[in-house]
C-alpha cells in the first residue's frame, strides 16, 4: 500500500477534494475509496543499507524475507541496473533473476510488519505473464513490466515445450 498511489486515485475519483487546497483542511470524503486502490504489484526489493553485504547477499535476504525462498547467492543472475523515481529520488536499482523451487521454500514470506510491510506473494502463470504486464487495471511498477519482457525474451524461449 502506498499513500501516494491511493491519493492519486482519490484525486481521479473525487477531484473536488483537491479543488479546495487553499483551505486549512481538505474536505472529508463521504464515500472513501477502499484501501486496495493504493496497493501495487511490485518485484521483491529492498534498501541497500548493509555496507558489509554485497548487492547479491541483500537480494537473497529480501527474497527470503518477502517471498519465503532461500536462494543461494550463486543462483542469482544479474540482469541490469537502472534508475527509478528520477524526478524524486533518483534511486538506482539492480535487477536480478533467480529460479526457485518448492524445495527452496522455507517460510511464508510477507515482509516485516514492524517495518510497515504487508506483502502477498503473487504467482503469475507463464501463459498469462504478458497479459498481466500490459493490463492497465493492475497497478504495477515499470520494473515488473520490464522483468516480464526480459523473461519472455531470455528465458521462456529456452523452456521445454509441453
Amino acid at each position: 500500500f502506498y499513500k501516494a498511489v491511493y491519493m492519486c486515485e482519490v484525486e481521479r475519483h473525487h477531484p473536488e477534494v483537491f479543488q479546495k487546497q487553499d483551505q486549512e483542511s481538505f474536505s472529508r470524503l463521504e464515500d472513501p475509496l477502499p484501501a486496495g486502490v493504493g496497493v501495487t504489484y511490485e518485484l521483491c526489493a529492498g534498501i541497500v543499507d548493509k555496507p558489509d553485504l554485497s548487492l547479491e547477499e541483500i537480494a537473497c535476504g529480501e527474497v527470503l524475507e518477502e517471498c519465503g525462498y532461500r536462494v543461494p547467492v550463486t543462483h542469482l543472475r544479474r540482469i541490469t541496473s537502472y534508475r527509478s523515481g528520477v524526478g524524486v529520488t533518483g534511486s538506482k536499482q539492480t535487477l536480478f533473476y533467480a529460479e526457485v523451487t518448492d524445495e527452496m521454500r522455507s517460510g511464508e514470506g510477507g515482509g516485516q510488519p514492524e517495518e510497515g510491510e504487508l506483502i502477498e506473494v503473487v504467482e503469475v502463470p507463464l501463459e498469462d505473464s504478458m497479459k498481466f504486464a500490459y493490463d492497465e487495471t493492475l497497478p504495477k511498477t515499470m520494473g515488473v513490466i520490464f522483468s516480464f519482457m526480459w523473461f519472455q525474451n531470455n528465458i521462456a524461449p529456452k523452456l521445454p515445450k509441453n
